[in-house]
């Protein structure tokens, strides 16, 4: 009979197996492997490193679990602001809140730039000694449930490794998407994703397409729009656009800063100031006119002289049914006598190796196509197959559309966990913010089995069921569901499945009590 480990990096108290043949090297917390010797046995694999899969191993830290290993696909741990290196690239929530939470940083702006949030990503991965704990360019190609063994398997482009539990972090914005259009590969001058920049490509003085016209491309369009001879931007459907309220701060603001309870105190106050936004979203068309559309209008008009453009670029549905965009820049941008936008009437029939042929029979001659097409955000998110308890996959489950027990749990898919799965995605604050309150739920969830001499701990269907049928009760009224438009938030099933539809903080009280009559353990 083998005995469970007992040393500090294990804590799995589960009761040990009878076994006719024992492989010690194979042995962790009292579970040994019947699988080839190249199988590595860890107790949680978190697959993705942003800041979903930074939070995932800060929060195991604090539990005193040790044993983990993050699998990123790429040659980099850091997520998002390692990765997307695009011209303009920065965030749209203010950067005090923005950030992980008792992880301040010396912030030189109210909205930071890309190179500062790469410094932060990689502070935090230095802090937490997270490197040592990653395996980079190890893509997962499937995650298998293995019911005898109580572990799940999960194949990568290097292997095979098995785990107790795994949380998928690998995000809802990481894997690019481009339209399918005609003769989309026949262009012959480079054409490239946003997420991809090729910075080895010169823009300056060349013809360029921006196809897109949400939030990476607003930040694109501006930045770049000096260097090309002609941008032509087209857009399928307009946005709406705020003015971006940016301060710089100052020498001695940022010395005020860096006190401890002044950061917190500007950092609660912008929280209560976005969450005043639900207000509008989902309760008070007046009051979301009053704050929202009204100022996106007054925007338009103080800085578009030409009618037609006006009118190109005036959305027709309610401001926050797609993503608000935060500009100064875009609109006097859009007006340049060197940069053209193409609306729907105009938008692409056919791609030629020459550059785009409009619908209404433009021939538009390019040197270089940027897509700034987002992301497959809704259906078909996680890109590797997982199966669960009796052969069932992730993929039949969420055939209709994706579901979740707080958006982090599939009934059927004991010790697995989704950092920003179904409606977890938040229009009005920091994604950060509900990243954490997932840490707390799954924090909880390993620790009942633990607690509970158990092998794994399994949502019950009943759970699921009321939490999802509850959600989308309220999205209903909200404007994600009915404000008019056809956004990323919704799936093909036409439910919103990217948004949580009401305040964060109601998230947050969701996740801060674990309810043990809502799971099972085994």
């Amino acid at each position: 009979m083998v005995q469970p480990r007992t040393d500090a990096n294990a804590w799995w108290t589960g009761p040990p197996l009878t076994l006719n043949v024992v492989d010690r090297s194979a042995v962790l917390m009292g579970v040994v492997r019947h699988h080839a010797p190249m199988d590595r046995v860890v107790t949680v694999i978190i697959i993705g490193s942003g800041f979903g899969g930074l939070c995932a191993a800060r929060q195991l830290r604090r539990i005193g679990v040790e044993d983990f290993r993050i699998l990123e696909r790429r040659s980099f741990a850091g997520g998002t602001w390692i990765q997307n290196t695009y011209p303009g690239a920065a965030v749209d929530v203010q950067s005090p809140l923005y950030s992980v939470s008792g992880e301040p940083w010396d912030w030189s702006r109210m909205f930071a730039e890309r190179h500062e949030l790469s410094d932060y990503t990689n502070h935090l991965i230095a802090r937490y000694r997270l490197a040592e704990h990653t395996e980079l360019e190890t893509e997962v190609t499937g995650v298998t449930w293995d019911e005898s063994a109580a572990q799940w398997e999960v194949s990568t482009t290097r292997g095979t490794w098995r785990s107790r539990f795994v949380i998928n972090a690998s995000g809802p914005l990481a894997h690019p998407q481009i339209p399918d259009i005609p003769g989309r590969d026949t262009f012959e001058g480079p054409a490239f994703h946003t997420n991809d920049w090729r910075h080895d490509v010169e823009l300056r003085g060349k013809r360029v397409a921006v196809v897109g016209s949400g939030a990476s491309a607003a930040q694109v369009i501006p930045a770049i729009a000096d260097d090309t001879k002609h941008l032509h931007v087209f857009q399928r459907t307009p946005h709406w656009v705020l003015p971006r309220h940016d301060i710089v701060f100052s020498d001695w603001q940022r010395a005020v800063l860096r006190r401890r309870w002044v950061h917190d105190l500007l950092r609660w106050g912008i929280y209560w100031g976005l969450e005043l936004r639900v207000v509008g979203f989902k309760y008070s068309a007046f009051l979301l006119n009053l704050v929202g559309r009204r100022p996106a209008l007054s925007l338009i008009a103080s800085q578009i002289d030409d009618a037609d453009l006006r009118r190109k670029v005036t959305p027709d549905y309610a401001l926050g049914c797609k993503r608000v965009i935060l500009s100064n820049t875009l609109y006097p941008t859009l007006c340049r006598d060197d940069v053209t936008l193409h609306d729907k009437a105009e938008g692409i029939s056919r791609v030629h190796p020459w550059g785009i042929e409009t619908a209404d029979g433009q021939r538009v001659e390019l040197d270089a196509i940027v897509w700034a097409t987002g992301f497959r955000a809704t259906d078909g998110a996680i890109p590797y197959p997982i199966v669960g308890r009796g052969g069932e996959s992730l993929e039949r489950r969420w055939e209709e559309f994706p579901r979740a027990y707080l958006g982090t749990a599939v009934p059927g898919f004991p010790n697995f966990f989704l950092v920003t799965g179904p409606n977890t995605g938040i229009g009005h604050t920091s994604a950060i913010f509900i990243i954490e309150c997932q840490m707390r739920y799954i924090a909880d969830s390993i620790q009942a089995v633990r607690e509970g001499n158990a092998a794994s701990i399994n949502v019950r269907h009943e759970a699921e069921e009321a939490y999802t049928r509850h959600i989308h009760e309220a999205m209903e009224g909200t404007v994600w569901k009915s404000g008019g438009c056809d956004s990323w938030y919704r799936s093909k099933s036409g439910h919103v499945v990217a948004m949580f539809p009401g305040f964060s903080f109601t998230y947050r009280r969701l996740t801060a009590r674990f309810r043990p009559r809502d799971h099972e353990l085994a």
